[in-house]
């Protein structure tokens, strides 16, 4: 474009200025590390206790104590916490667990090394999370358990889950790593499940370099997930049934927390409600700038209840084309970006669609791993279209700027973005190439 030549657009895909202009500066920080984590972690590494578990079994009563659970046990990761929660509510040969299938692997994959098999049931548009009324019909006489997401930090219809979940005596985990803190009708996630468990990785609203944990009120799922990952702690297991179990871990996995982890998550528990607050105030704020804004409707619970989002995770935004002339969210999210903030087209990958649900053989049984405990008559897969909302649902999601701070003047910026591709999205059309079919990723925490 020539010196004085008008571009032929406002967008800065096309031309024009951005509508972020600030430098961003604290906003996006995560985590936020103080003088206080500082030292709590030095105080470690001088008394040379990294592979300690003195300060992990304090950060786990503390913990615990603010959830109001009886027992929580802390792992060198989310996955491994999944892992010891499967193991300690016995899920192993031949049991069937009903999940989601838009989360992450972590979720589920975790079956495999006991000899279960995943079950995938459909998501809420509203909600990305699993939808209730999927369920029951999934159930069979091998189903053994439940597995709830609160992806996005937002909950499913967790009343019919847990009725259902009674109804059949099935057990329920609760996967809250996206939703440390959060509501649902006044009682917090990582409260409902038999077994609840969350990822505490650096990406995480509760973040503490790396760790997982998870939280029970049944001493033998507790002493199972210690009898299972956690060696050096068998002089706690207390029932006798477990007591000739006692030396090596069961499962052969050692998925002891570092203890500079558990440092830093000791002191993340005291601040930990006061940031929350201000990301829920900020995005909160910038979701209320957004509103009315066609195309565009960001992820949250409604105004005025006692159900809330904790920190945020990774937020999305229910993108809706037809609004927006048929404009693909691959076109609409790049144009967000170009203009200085941050947007992703889709979200996670359907896991029922990759080989390793539906094809691979991990271990070698001759078939795939998903069915080898099953009897031969079982169904290898679950076909497109089985799952109609998760598998078009990229088409029509993308993700939204996290802020950890409130600092209205930048906020408002990133929402001034957004509403400008908006109100120029005829000037889009024309380069649009349509909806791909590959959206959304298999992990998330790396977007913001």
């Amino acid at each position: 474009m020539s010196q004085g030549q008008k571009p032929k657009s406002d967008l800065a895909m096309l031309g024009g200025q951005k509508a972020v202009g600030s430098e961003p500066g604290d906003v996006f920080i995560w985590p936020i590390v103080t003088r206080e984590h500082e030292e709590a972690v030095l105080g470690v590494l001088r008394a040379g206790k990294m592979s300690g578990i003195d300060v992990t079994r304090q950060f786990e009563r503390e913990y615990a104590k603010v959830l109001g659970r009886k027992y929580a046990l802390a792992c060198n990761n989310g996955t491994a916490a999944i892992h010891c929660g499967f193991y300690g509510m016995g899920i192993g040969v031949g049991d069937e667990v009903i999940s989601p299938s838009l989360t992450y692997w972590a979720s589920i994959a975790p079956v495999y090394s006991l000899g279960a098999t995943a079950v995938f049931a459909d998501i809420e548009p509203d909600t990305l999370c699993i939808d209730a009324n999927d369920i029951e019909h999934r159930i069979t006489r091998r189903t053994k358990a439940i597995v709830v997401v609160h992806y996005t930090g937002m909950f499913p219809d967790m009343d019919a889950i847990m009725a259902i979940a009674q109804k059949h005596g099935l057990v329920l985990l609760e996967d809250a790593s996206h939703a440390h803190g959060a509501l649902y009708k006044g009682r917090e996630a990582g409260t409902f499940g038999d077994v609840a468990a969350f990822s505490l990785m650096s990406g995480k609203p509760f973040p503490i370099g790396e760790g997982g944990i998870l939280f029970t009120d049944d001493l033998s799922v507790y002493e199972r997930g210690l009898l299972f990952g956690h060696y050096a702690r068998h002089d706690e297991i207390q029932l006798e049934e477990l007591q000739r179990w006692k030396g090596p871990p069961c499962g052969g996995y050692k998925y002891r927390m570092h203890q500079v982890s558990s440092a830093f998550g000791r002191v993340q528990l005291r601040l930990y409600p006061k940031q929350m607050a201000e990301i829920d105030e900020a995005m909160n704020y910038f979701c209320d700038l957004l509103e009315d804004t066609p195309g565009v409707v960001p992820m949250r619970p409604p105004k005025g209840t006692s159900t809330t989002k904790g920190g945020w995770f990774n937020p999305a935004a229910k993108y809706k084309p037809q609004e927006l002339g048929g404009l693909s969210v691959e076109r609409f999210a790049e144009a967000v970006t170009a203009e200085g903030s941050l947007s992703f087209p889709g979200y996670g990958k359907p896991l029922h669609l990759h080989p390793l649900f539906h094809e691979m053989d991990v271990y070698g049984y001759g078939r795939p791993t998903r069915i080898a405990n099953l009897d031969q008559a079982a169904p290898v897969r679950q076909p497109v279209d089985t799952l109609p909302v998760t598998e078009r649902v990229n088409r029509s999601v993308c993700t939204l700027p996290w802020f950890k701070r409130h600092r209205p003047e930048i906020i408002q910026e990133h929402a001034n973005a957004f509403k400008k591709v908006v109100a120029n999205y005829k000037d889009l059309l024309a380069g649009d190439k349509g909806a791909s079919k590959d959206l959304g990723a298999y992990g998330t925490s790396a977007r913001h």
